[in-house]
């Protein structure tokens, strides 16, 4: 769980002389190239965003004419490769998709520092403007997976993106109110005192983020995917996930909720509360054989096409034909005692 990981990783940080945790700053000023917009816009294999920094890209073009366009944000250490198996379905059906690698992730300034839930969110209503600005007219996703649906959620409660249809892949919910109190204090010393160590959990702690083993090895190998995780990463991504769990509530209408039922990475427990939380509007899926890295699992095909039947018609029924998220469990020691469905 990710509770565990987290735990591991503050309690092994130590203590120093206190500082505070390192967040990045938005550059100097914006930047402009002739030709170009001077707001935020598309360059090459770069996003141009609000600051003018360049926020890796990727872009996959719909097969043919597009009937609609997809925006993403990937998940804590990924970056935009991780809707490589996602990205290329919805193309072959008609969705262009822009994929970015998000500020302090991937090809984007500054790897491995934490970028700031502000800066977040202005990177993902860039990544919108730009996306609306070339291809006017069509029908327009934004998608975000673990840490990045936590930014979307974040960003769609505060009306900084406003698409037509809301993803949400797994997204990160589990926060400061749900932790133990030794994590809860153990992570704000160490990002306090020693914010720049670089820590790993235990090698006894074994966390499945998905059953496709192949996959995991290509991001393993993958330099762009950070192997290593700062304490004050950490620590600002736990605060992010306490306030997106605090925003579900606000969930704009025409939003999909995916989560899997052996999901080791965000608790079970924090899902169906934030479940029992979203609006009737909102649609869930329940996947009883999905990991955490939904799109990526061996049966990420299930998942793509349950997206794309929303991204054509939000009011449609799941190609899938599964259920929805329990919005409540009470959990007992030996296990689930019951359980109920959210509508």
């Amino acid at each position: 769980m990710l509770a565990r990981f987290i735990g591991a990783l503050a309690l092994s940080a130590g203590l120093l002389a206190a500082c505070a945790p390192v967040v990045q700053k938005p550059h100097a000023g914006a930047v402009h190239f002739p030709g170009k917009p001077a707001g935020p816009h598309f360059d090459g294999d770069a996003l141009v965003s609000f600051d003018g920094a360049r926020l890796g890209l990727q872009m996959w073009p719909a097969k043919g004419e597009a009937k609609a366009v997809l925006a993403g944000l990937h998940g804590m250490n990924d970056y935009s490769s991780g809707y490589r198996t996602l990205a290329p379905y919805l193309a072959e059906n008609g969705v262009t998709v822009y994929a970015i690698d998000q500020r302090g992730f991937g090809r984007s300034p500054n790897p491995g520092v934490w970028p700031g839930e502000d800066l977040m969110i202005a990177d993902a209503a860039a990544l919108e403007q730009a996306v609306r600005a070339a291809h006017s007219g069509l029908p327009f996703a934004f998608a975000g997976e673990s840490m990045g649906g936590a930014v979307a959620i974040r960003a769609a409660a505060e009306g900084r993106i406003k698409p037509d249809r809301l993803i949400l892949i797994a997204p990160a919910v589990w926060g400061w109110k749900n932790m133990p109190q030794a994590y809860r204090v153990a992570l704000w010393l160490a990002a306090h005192t020693r914010p720049s160590q670089i820590v790993t959990p235990p090698k006894n702690l074994k966390i499945v983020a998905s059953d496709n083993n192949k996959m995991l090895w290509e991001n393993w190998k993958d330099p762009l995917f950070l192997k290593r995780t700062r304490v004050d990463a950490v620590y600002g991504l736990v605060g992010l996930m306490q306030r997106a769990s605090d925003s579900v509530a606000k969930a704009p209408p025409n939003t999909l909720y995916l989560y899997g039922a052996k999901d080791q990475i965000i608790p079970p427990k924090a899902t169906f509360k934030a479940a029992a939380q979203l609006p009737k509007t909102v649609r869930t899926i329940y996947y009883p054989k999905g990991y955490h890295m939904l799109t990526r699992d061996l049966q990420g095909a299930v998942v793509w096409s349950d997206i794309l039947a929303f991204i054509d018609d939000p009011a449609a029924p799941p190609p899938s034909g599964l259920g929805a998220i329990p919005a409540a469990k009470r959990l007992t020691a030996k296990g689930v005692k019951t359980a109920q469905g959210n509508p």
